[in-house]
């Protein structure tokens, strides 16, 4: 296997300039984690209080469970904490979990980034594809067809594959263990919520922006890093894409600066609330002409959705990318 090319942070940065780039914080990491939270809880009380705004807070909580999954992500890095113990309770208890298996996957990601090995190449590999197809995949996304075929149509195979006599019930009780979170969180949730007459809360306001909008701005997200980028390319400045993001995209799509995907691929060790400071100062070097970029995310869309009608064809993931699409982040 050959390993994709990497930056070398001296061939850019003098000591000086490195050494607070890569700086792990005690309580930034920490401080965006509880940030999330907290506007989750905002628009849920928003929601509660008028129920004419759930769409919109379904796009914005829909929004910071990215932003959970983007922290976690940064903690499979070792850049949530400087002590990387503390870094892995934080990522594992306090984003969702799942810090450990991400991090053997992910890692693998950026060690072969666009080359044949890498494992999320089934994710980019096949843009750019068709209008319709984009949009057919949206239309999957946001109905909760895409989260159905991650999270619970493998039950539903595993237990339509069972042998004659085989026991459903540890088969369920695996499923049962592996989503324990899932199944946690909403017991506890609909259990306080129920007396006051939101017992709907849990499904409107967690699961439903968890079945749509979720699924939506990962796939969105997804396609701006990497589809279109050539497969085997050598330059490590064009592993990755950048795409320019303003308050709405922040807001809604891209949050926690998860947009600065280059420079990311560049120095993944960074932290992601310093990679906009390297941003500028590989701005004023003059190295950012020679980093993919896109000037926003519906530029990169209609890249991605360029080939004409009459080209239509399926998307067809790996395994591993199919299992892991909706945590397979940077």
């Amino acid at each position: 296997m050959t390993a994709a090319a990497r930056v070398n942070p001296r061939d850019y940065f003098t000591v000086e300039e490195w050494t607070p780039l890569s700086l792990k914080s005690s309580w930034k990491g920490v401080a965006l984690i509880i940030h999330a939270w907290v506007v989750i809880a905002l628009a849920s009380a928003m929601a509660l209080i008028w129920p004419i705004t759930i769409p919109l807070a379904v796009m914005i909580i829909g929004a910071r469970q990215l932003g959970l999954a983007i922290l976690m992500h940064d903690g499979a890095h070792g850049a949530l904490h400087p002590d990387l113990k503390i870094n892995d309770w934080v990522g594992e208890q306090l984003t969702g979990g799942g810090l450990a298996g991400y991090r053997k996957y992910h890692l693998g990601h950026h060690k072969y980034a666009q080359q044949v090995e890498d494992p999320d190449l089934g994710l980019s590999a096949p843009f750019p594809i068709t209008r319709k197809s984009l949009w057919r995949k949206i239309a999957r996304d946001l109905t909760g067809q895409t989260y159905f075929k991650q999270r619970w149509a493998p039950l539903f195979k595993r237990l339509g594959d069972r042998k004659a006599g085989e026991p459903a019930l540890p088969i369920l009780w695996g499923f049962l263990k592996l989503r324990r979170r899932f199944f946690i969180g909403a017991v506890l949730t609909i259990a306080v919520t129920a007396p006051f007459g939101y017992g709907w809360a849990w499904f409107a306001l967690w699961l439903l922006p968890q079945a749509t909008w979720l699924p939506m701005i990962t796939r969105l997200r997804n396609i701006a890093e990497h589809a279109c980028v050539a497969k085997d390319e050598p330059d490590p400045l064009r592993h990755a894409r950048t795409t320019r993001a303003g308050l709405l995209e922040w807001a809604f799509l891209a949050p926690y600066w998860v947009n600065y995907h280059c420079e990311h691929h560049m120095f993944m060790h960074v932290p992601c609330y310093s990679l906009p400071r390297a941003r500028r100062m590989l701005t004023a070097k003059g190295v950012t002409p020679g980093m993919l970029e896109a000037k926003s995310y519906v530029e990169v869309l209609r890249l991605a959705s360029s080939l004409p009608d009459t080209a239509d064809r399926g998307v067809n993931l790996t395994p591993e990318a199919r299992g892991l699409s909706e945590t397979n982040l940077l």
